[in-house]
C-alpha cells in the first residue's frame, strides 16, 4: 500500500515538473511559508533569549540601565562564548552577517548551502543578539531562509539555475517576514542576492515574499517594524538639506564598512581558540553598554526614539560612532548577526542629528527630526549595500506615504553614488572580493592572480637614449614588432615611452621633422603604467583596461622587460581552459583512493586525494612531484574558512601546500599510490 502511494506521489511529481513555471511557483510558495515560519521562530527565539539573559524581565532600555555593571559585561561575554562554540563546532558558515555567504553560494556553488546552516545560524545569531551582541536579525534571517530554500531545492533534485532562484525565494521570505514589506523582500533578493531581474526569477520570489508576509501577519499582526512619524515636506528648499544628509550618510557608511573589515583583520591576527575571541568581543561590548546600552542587540528601541525626536543631537552623533565600533567588534571577533539593522541604526542617528540641528535654526521651514531620521535610514542602507532601490522601497513600505519619496530618492541616491565612488564594493561584496571572488562574474576575480610578471615578461625590449634622432626611432619601429619604444638613460633607467599611436603624425612624415625632433621630445613621461617583476598578471590586466601598449617592467628604477597585451590575453585564456577542464574532471572523479582510469592510456588514472601531511608547508617546486612521481597535478582544491571547497587554477611552482588541500592528479597507478601516502 505504502509503495503504491509513493509511486503515485513520484509520478505526480514528475508530471508536475513538466510545467516548469507552475512547479517553481508551488515550490516557492512552500519556501515562502517555511521561510516565514523560520523568521517567526527566530524572533521568538531571540525573545526567549532576552528573558533568560537579562534576568527574566522585559527587554527595554530602562530595564538594562537598571542592571548592575557586572551583569552588562557577563551576559554579552557568555553569549559570545556560546555563539563561538556553535559556530566552531557545528557550522562555520554561521559566522558573521551571512549575506556574503549566500551570495557566494549562488555565484560559485550553484545555490548549494548545507542544510545544517539553518539550525546553526538560528542558534548562533539568536544567542549573539539576545545576549547583547551589537548586530541585526535581518542578515541571519536571510541566510536561514536561503539555506532552507536551497535545502528544499536539493532535496527535490532541482538544477542549479532554478536552485539559485529558490535561494532568492528564501532570502526574500526572510526580509519580507522581518519588515512586513513584501515588495522590499523581493527586491532585496533580486537586487542583492541574485542581481537578476528576469521574469522567470522574479515571479517565484514575489510569491515567496508574499507568503512569508502572510505568515508574519498571522503571528505578529499587520504592524510595521517601526512606528513611523507623520511626514511632510514643509518647503522645497529642504531638498538641499536632504542632499547634504545624503553626503553625511555616505561618509558614515564608508566609515562603517572600513572599520568593520579593519576590525575583522585585527581579530584574525591572534592565533587563539576562536570561541575565546567571541568571549572577549562580548565582554568589550558589555563595557561599552554600561554607558551606551542603546548599542545592545538590534537597537530598534533606540531607532524609534530617534524617529520620535527624543534625543539631543550630541547624543545622536555619539551613538553613530559608538554603534560603528560596537558592530565592528561583534562581527570582527567572530560573532553572528546581520549588518542591515546596524545600518538602519546608524542612518537614523545621522538623520536625527541633522534634523535636530536644522530644525533648531529653521523651525518653520523644515520637518521634524524624525523625518530626517527616517530618510537617513534609507540613505545609509543604500550606501552600505549599494542597493538603493531596496533601501528606498523598504522605507516607503514602512510609511506608505508618497510624500516621502522625493527626499528618500535624493538622499539615498546621493549617499549611494558617494559610497560607490569611494568603495570598491558593497559591505557584502567586499568580503567576497577579499577572498578573490567576484560574484558578478561568478568566478575568481582573475585566474591570473597566482602568475607573476617575471615569468611572462619579454626581456628583449626596444630602447633608445633620450637624444636619439627621429630617424633612429623610425628605424626601431620598422625593425622590431610592437607599438612602443622605451626611452632609457645610460643606466637603463626608464625615462618615458614613445607610443606609435600617439606619434603617428611625426612618424608618417619623418623627413619634415628629422632635423629638430629627438626621442625625448616624443616620449610620454607620465601617462603610462609600470609593473614590477613581483606583481601578478592580474595587476597587469587591470592596467591594460586603461593602457593598450606594452607595459614596461621596472625593478629598482631600471627597465628589465615588458609585458605584451597579447601575452596576457593568451595566458588568461589558457588558464581559463585549464581550470574549466580540471573542474569538469572533478565532477567525474571519486574522492579517496579509488582512481578513474583513462580509457586511452594504459595503467594511468586521474585520482583526487588530500595532500599528504608531510607536504604541508612546502612549495610545489621544492617537492618536484613531476619528476619524483611522474605525476601531473591538474588542480588544487582549497577549503575556505567554513569548510567549503574553492576551485583554484593550476598552481605555480611556488604554491605552498596548506592543511586540507585536495589534489587532482594524473599519473601511473602505482606512482599515484606512492604520492597519496607521501612515500
Amino acid at each position: 500500500m505504502l509503495s503504491n502511494v509513493l509511486k503515485f506521489i513520484r509520478r505526480r511529481h514528475a508530471n508536475l515538473r513538466q510545467a516548469e513555471h507552475l512547479y517553481m511557483v508551488l515550490v516557492a510558495l512552500v519556501i515562502g511559508l517555511g521561510g516565514g515560519l523560520f523568521a517567526v521562530a527566530f524572533r521568538k527565539l531571540i525573545g526567549l533569549g532576552n528573558q533568560v539573559a537579562w534576568h527574566d524581565a522585559e527587554y527595554t532600555l530602562d530595564w538594562i540601565r537598571s542592571l548592575p555593571a557586572w551583569w552588562k559585561i557577563v551576559v554579552p561575554a557568555v553569549g559570545g562564548l556560546i555563539c563561538g562554540l556553535i559556530i566552531y563546532y557545528f557550522a562555520r558558515e554561521a559566522k558573521g552577517h551571512g549575506v556574503p555567504e549566500v551570495m557566494e553560494a549562488v555565484a560559485l556553488r550553484g545555490g548549494r548551502i548545507r542544510p545544517r546552516v539553518v539550525i546553526a545560524k538560528m542558534l548562533a545569531s539568536a544567542t549573539s543578539i539576545a545576549s547583547g551582541g551589537s548586530v541585526g536579525r535581518e542578515g541571519p534571517i536571510v541566510q536561514i531562509g536561503s539555506a532552507f530554500g536551497s535545502s528544499i531545492g536539493q532535496w527535490l533534485g532541482i538544477d542549479e539555475r532554478r536552485l539559485r532562484t529558490l535561494v532568492g525565494c528564501g532570502a526574500a521570505a526572510g526580509i519580507a517576514g522581518t519588515f512586513n514589506a513584501p515588495v522590499a523582500g523581493a527586491l532585496f533578493a533580486v537586487e542583492i542576492i541574485l542581481a537578476d531581474f528576469g521574469v522567470m526569477q522574479f515571479s517565484p520570489i514575489v510569491i515567496a515574499s508574499v507568503a512569508a508576509t502572510v505568515v508574519g501577519h498571522h503571528y505578529f499582526g499587520d504592524i510595521p517594524a517601526f512606528e513611523v512619524p507623520a511626514y511632510s515636506l514643509v518647503h522645497y528648499n529642504e531638498l538641499f538639506i536632504y542632499a547634504v544628509l545624503g553626503i553625511l550618510a555616505g561618509l558614515a557608511a564608508l566609515a562603517f564598512v572600513r572599520l568593520l573589515y579593519w576590525s575583522e583583520d585585527l581579530w584574525d591576527k591572534p592565533r587563539i581558540w576562536p570561541p575565546l575571541k567571541t568571549l572577549a568581543g562580548g565582554a568589550i561590548i558589555g563595557v561599552i553598554g554600561i554607558w551606551f546600552p542603546q548599542i545592545f542587540g538590534v537597537g530598534y528601541e533606540a531607532i524609534e526614539e530617534a524617529l520620535r525626536g527624543e534625543m539631543v543631537w550630541q547624543l545622536l552623533f555619539i551613538l553613530v560612532v559608538v554603534k560603528i565600533i560596537a558592530v565592528s567588534i561583534t562581527i570582527g571577533s567572530g560573532g553572528s548577526g546581520g549588518i542591515f539593522a546596524p545600518s538602519l541604526f546608524i542612518g537614523a542617528m545621522v538623520g536625527g542629528a541633522v534634523g535636530t540641528v536644522v530644525n533648531q535654526f529653521w523651525p518653520d521651514s523644515t520637518a521634524g527630526p524624525g523625518a530626517y531620521a527616517l530618510v537617513g535610514m534609507a540613505a545609509v542602507v543604500g550606501a552600505t549595500t549599494h542597493a538603493p532601490i531596496t533601501a528606498i522601497v523598504i522605507i516607503f513600505e514602512l510609511t506608505g506615504d508618497y510624500k516621502i519619496m522625493l527626499p528618500l530618492m535624493i538622499s539615498t541616491i546621493v549617499a549611494t553614488l558617494l559610497a560607490t565612488q569611494l568603495l570598491t564594493g558593497s559591505i557584502y561584496t567586499i568580503k567576497l572580493l577579499r577572498r578573490g571572488v567576484d560574484i558578478h562574474r561568478g568566478r575568481d576575480v582573475s585566474v591570473l592572480r597566482h602568475l607573476l610578471v617575471r615569468d611572462e615578461l619579454r626581456s628583449n625590449v626596444v630602447t633608445v637614449l633620450p637624444g636619439a634622432g627621429l630617424m633612429e626611432v623610425v628605424a626601431k619601429f620598422v625593425e622590431h614588432p610592437g607599438t612602443s619604444i622605451f626611452v632609457v638613460d645610460d643606466n637603463r633607467r626608464l625615462l618615458g615611452v614613445i607610443a606609435a599611436s600617439q606619434s603617428r603624425t611625426v612618424l608618417t612624415d619623418a623627413s619634415s621633422f628629422e632635423a629638430f625632433i629627438i626621442a625625448q621630445d616624443m616620449m610620454q613621461e607620465t601617462d603610462y603604467p609600470t609593473v614590477s617583476p613581483d606583481d601578478t598578471l592580474a595587476d597587469v590586466m587591470k592596467r591594460l583596461a586603461r593602457y593598450r601598449g606594452e607595459v614596461p617592467v621596472v625593478e629598482n628604477g631600471r627597465l628589465v622587460g615588458a609585458i605584451w597585451p597579447e601575452d596576457v590575453i593568451e595566458r588568461y585564456n589558457a588558464e581559463l581552459f585549464k581550470r574549466d577542464m580540471a573542474s569538469s574532471m572533478v565532477s567525474t572523479v571519486s574522492s579517496g583512493p579509488r582512481a578513474e582510469p583513462l580509457p586511452a592510456v594504459e595503467n594511468t588514472s586521474i585520482v583526487e586525494f588530500h595532500v599528504p601531511g608531510r607536504f604541508v608547508g612546502k612549495s610545489l617546486g621544492s617537492l618536484d612531484i613531476r619528476n619524483r612521481y611522474e605525476c601531473t597535478i591538474l588542480l588544487i582544491k582549497q577549503q575556505d574558512s567554513v569548510g567549503q571547497e574553492v576551485l583554484n587554477a593550476v598552481p605555480t611552482a611556488d604554491y605552498i601546500f596548506q592543511p586540507g588541500d585536495v589534489m587532482l592528479v594524473m599519473g601511473p597507478n602505482a606512482n599515484l599510490r606512492r604520492l597519496e601516502h607521501g612515500e
